[in-house]
This record gives C-alpha cells, sequence and structure tokens, in this order.
C-alpha cells in the first residue's frame, strides 16, 4: 500500500475527529435563551368607553356606553372615569359632536349637553335640517314616538270642489323614514332609570333635507299632519326596494362592511317620493271619490239677476234623445238637433 495515501487518510480522519470534538463543544457551552415574562400593564380606573361607532349626530342612550379598565398610564384627564363621577345616566341625551369608534374612550368635549350652544346642530346630519311640527295625542301616536325612531308624515286633507256637495276627504304620505330629533323640547324620554316613558307631546322636531323642510311647511298649512310610527325592520324591506331600484350600488367584493355601511346609509335616508293616496271612498262607499264637480248653468230671470243658485232641471226633448256627458254633468240632446 502507498505511504502517502495512508497518511492523507490519517490526516483526514484526524481533522473529522477535532472537528467533531470543536463541534459538540460549541452545542454544549450555548446556553438555552432564557424566557424572559413580558411585564404586564397595571390595570388602571375604569373608564367610559362606547360599545358600538357613533357617529356624529348620535343620541346617546343608555346601551351606547360602558365602562371598561383602562391602562393606568394611557389615562387621559378628558376621560370619563367612575373617580371623577363619569357616570353613565348622565349622559342618555347627550348628542355626539366628533365620531367615536366602538372601544374608544369617551372625552368630555366628543359630546354635547342638552342646553348647550349648538346642541340640536351636532344632532342633525350633514346636509339636513331640523322642523318643528304640531302633533295632538291621537297624531303624535299617543306619545309612544321617542328620540332617534324614525316615523312616516301623512297629510289629511279636505279639497273643496265648484259644485254642491261634501268636499272629498283625501289623506296622503307626504315623507318617510324621517328621523325623530326630538319631543317637545327634549332630546329622550326617558326616566331617572333610563326607561322609556309615553307622554303626550305637542310638537315634535324631525330631520329632513331642506326641500323636505319646505313641503312640511306647506303640508301644515293645507291640512293637519299625522305621525306613522315605522318598524325597525322595514329597513331591510327598503334596502332591497331601493336595489331593486337602482338607487344603490352593490358592493361587488361581498366586503360585510361596505354592506354594513350601505345598509346603514339607506336606513338612514328620508324619502320624499312613491307617496301613497287614499280617499274616501276607498274607506267608505258613502265617500267620494273624486272632488265636486262644478255647478250647471245658473238660470237668469229678465233683470240678469240670478233666480237661482241651484242646478235646473232641463226641458225633457221630444223624440230620440242622444246623452252627452261632460264631466259629471249629463244632457240630453234630441237627434237631428243642433
Amino acid at each position: 500500500m502507498d505511504v502517502k495515501k495512508i497518511v492523507l487518510l490519517v490526516g483526514a480522519l484526524i481533522v473529522a475527529a477535532v472537528t467533531a470534538v470543536m463541534a459538540k463543544n460549541m452545542f454544549t457551552g450555548a446556553s438555552a435563551p432564557q424566557a424572559q415574562a413580558t411585564p404586564m400593564v397595571q390595570a388602571g380606573p375604569e373608564v367610559l368607553v362606547a360599545t358600538r361607532a357613533l357617529p356624529v349626530g348620535t343620541i346617546i342612550d343608555a346601551e351606547a356606553l360602558r365602562f371598561q379598565p383602562w391602562p393606568k398610564g394611557l389615562i387621559q384627564p378628558a376621560y370619563y372615569t367612575k373617580e371623577n363621577g363619569g357616570d353613565p345616566a348622565s349622559l342618555i341625551g347627550t348628542v355626539v359632536r366628533n365620531e367615536i369608534t366602538a372601544g374608544q374612550p369617551i372625552t368630555q368635549g366628543s359630546l354635547v349637553k342638552p342646553g348647550e350652544r349648538g346642541f340640536l346642530a351636532a344632532a342633525l346630519g350633514p346636509g339636513m335640517r331640523a322642523i318643528t311640527v304640531g302633533v295632538s295625542p291621537t297624531s303624535g301616536v299617543a306619545g309612544f314616538v321617542f328620540p332617534g325612531d324614525r316615523v312616516d308624515i301623512v297629510l289629511t286633507q279636505e279639497v273643496e270642489g265648484g259644485g254642491e256637495g261634501e268636499a272629498l276627504k283625501v289623506a296622503e304620505t307626504v315623507l318617510r323614514n324621517v328621523r325623530v330629533l326630538a319631543v317637545d323640547q327634549s332630546l329622550t324620554a326617558q326616566d331617572e332609570s333610563g326607561n322609556n316613558v309615553a307622554k303626550t307631546v305637542s310638537t315634535v322636531t324631525l330631520e329632513a333635507t331642506p326641500q323636505m323642510a319646505e313641503k312640511v311647511a306647506v303640508a301644515q298649512k293645507i291640512g293637519e299632519l299625522s305621525l306613522s310610527l315605522r318598524s325597525i325592520a322595514d329597513n331591510t324591506a327598503e334596502l332591497e326596494r331601493a336595489i331593486a331600484a337602482g338607487e344603490v350600488d352593490v358592493p361587488d367584493n361581498n366586503d360585510p362592511k361596505a354592506e354594513r355601511k350601505m345598509l346603514i346609509s339607506i336606513a338612514s335616508r328620508p324619502i320624499d317620493t312613491g307617496s301613497t293616496v287614499t280617499v274616501g271612498a276607498d274607506v267608505s262607499r258613502y265617500q267620494r271619490r273624486t272632488v265636486p264637480a262644478k255647478p250647471a248653468a245658473q238660470t237668469v230671470s229678465q233683470g240678469g239677476a240670478s233666480e237661482d243658485s241651484r242646478p235646473q232641471a232641463s226641458a225633457k226633448p221630444a223624440g230620440p234623445v242622444v246623452r252627452v256627458a261632460r264631466g259629471n254633468t249629463v244632457t240630453e240632446v234630441a237627434v237631428g238637433v243642433k
């Protein structure tokens, strides 16, 4: 056997052994990483936070706020805490001035209390106006309309015609899905325990667009206005109607947040189209369906004065006749007579 090959083989074995020993010592001497406990953030006092997203103009109710422990080092002087008397019941009926996200602490500058400057203006949505209508116990749903509810506005009137007889009685839904801002001079109808209390009111303040406010002002001069309370379930039906009519664009990405935003937008939009009308004949067969017609020509005396303002029956022509109807007036004309 060649001596050189033996020397090379022995050298290779020595190098391999030395490498293995060094590797073993390296891994054995390395200390394992020690697990270190993350320092716990010291919980501070309980802070008043929003339970849901509160857009600008939201009227605070008992379910909108709750207390939650907050890190002591992150407490700000403007937060409502139990230590500084932040009672949620005292904030019911206030209005959100700046948008608050869910879980965000409530600050003293983000809410407007009744009596403060800009209180009602803060409750209005962008581009909306406030208008007040007078109601009675019957037209105001017996006091069961509370701030934040949605109502339809029904106009009831009598339409006089040119003839004798009873006027046409008609009811028309002029506006739908209108938000109630306040009843009388209060934006809340809750007692000290936070329960809604029905009470008879004389005025209701509504949120409407400028054009709708004009319609309400004119409608109060035409006849009597009544409020029709809407169901919460009508929001879904209204969304389906708006989608079918092409009034809204449905998101293509099936984003739940986008769909929820679209639903909120539809639910909060007042509507002044698609009005429905009911006349007296739709309720009772003894009521009119049309406006009373104009009277027939009056009989004139020799002096030119009217002897009788009531329509007089004309003499029936002899022979065959043709009946001519002009509106509600029917005359008989003899055949061959011009």
